[in-house]
């Protein structure tokens, strides 16, 4: 874990406000001021806001993680719902219209993906037939009913946000109401915000990773207050937990303690899929989730597992 020492550095060094630094301040004297006190972890259902279910899964149902095999997954996990997206769309067409993913009580959110195949990672943005096959899709739908939003979509240089059909598919998503999975930096936000009719104040964008490249604490903050419908995505985050030597574990590092407690409707889990490992080793993603959300007071930790992602796309409380 950090020292005080280090983190008081980070945040100097960072453009944070003084209100952001005395509310990690406040966390780290909490923590410095009682023994520590393991919570039980969190024992809620859980909404999978990023999952893939890509060809080399499922394959025609005769790759390694047919639909019985991840649904029978996320149902040990606790996993309630699920915000899929596939390449191609073939594998979320699959789900959405599954009986076993009700028999599981699993709640499929379908999203549209931009990739029908690797190449498509690199050239959708200036892709005039990807925007001709997401508007297809939003047409058809799914066996489960309507797409909720597009993406993930990823883009390796901030400036193809400004793309021709990156714009266009920016202002598609806003007019329609779907949500945007977007695995870009913290620069592309602003880019894709402002090619939306609200300029980004309407927008429902899902910030994939929060940023993967690890933008500072301080500059997510400021980019949530300034688009009131921005979500963070929290898989593969770095910085968000820090090693517990004496427990062997990880915990929240203290600066992420103290934004999530800040926003606490802001932000979502996911198990990002994207490889096959990642299905191997889904039961200790969602553990490591419950694991951290358990440090957190109950309702915040509902609230990131479960009560945003089902605000976000209208899926039904479980029982």
């Amino acid at each position: 874990m950090q020292t005080v020492q280090t983190l008081m550095k980070n945040l100097a060094l960072a453009p944070a406000n003084i209100a952001y630094i005395a509310l990690v301040f406040v966390a780290i004297v909490c923590c410095m001021g009682s023994p520590p006190v393991w919570a039980a972890d969190y024992a809620g259902p859980l909404l999978d806001a990023h999952l893939h279910y890509n060809t080399e899964a499922w394959d025609g149902q005769t790759g390694p993680h047919p639909p019985s095999d991840v649904l029978a997954r996320m149902q040990r996990s606790g996993v309630r719902a699920i915000v899929a997206n596939s390449r191609p769309n073939d594998g979320t067409l699959l789900l959405a219209g599954s009986p076993l993913a009700r028999q599981a009580g699993v709640a499929v959110v379908p999203l549209i993906r931009l990739y029908r195949n690797r190449a498509d990672y690199d050239s959708w943005f200036q892709d005039e037939t990807i925007f001709d096959m997401v508007q297809a899709e939003w047409t058809k739908g799914t066996p489960g009913g309507a797409y909720k939003g597009i993406g993930e979509f990823h883009l390796y240089d901030s400036a193809n946000a400004n793309g021709p059909v990156a714009k266009k598919l920016m202002a598609f998503a806003e007019q329609n109401g779907l949500a945007v999975l977007a695995h870009v930096d913290d620069v592309a936000i602003d880019l894709l915000m402002a090619n939306t009719p609200s300029k980004g104040q309407k927008t429902k964008l899902i910030w994939a990773h929060t940023g993967i490249g690890g933008a500072p604490v301080a500059r997510v903050d400021a980019l949530l207050a300034r688009y009131p419908l921005l979500m963070g995505e929290l898989s593969y985050r770095p910085g968000l937990t820090c090693a517990d030597t004496a427990q062997g574990s990880e915990r929240l590092c203290p600066e992420w303690r103290a934004l999530l407690l800040k926003y606490p409707t802001r932000f979502l889990i996911g198990s990002d899929t994207w490889i096959n490992p990642r299905w191997q080793a889904y039961g200790d993603t969602m553990q490591g989730y419950r694991a951290w959300l358990g440090e957190l007071p109950p309702d915040v930790a509902r609230n990131i597992a479960w009560n945003n992602g089902a605000k976000l796309f209208d899926v039904p409380t479980p029982y």
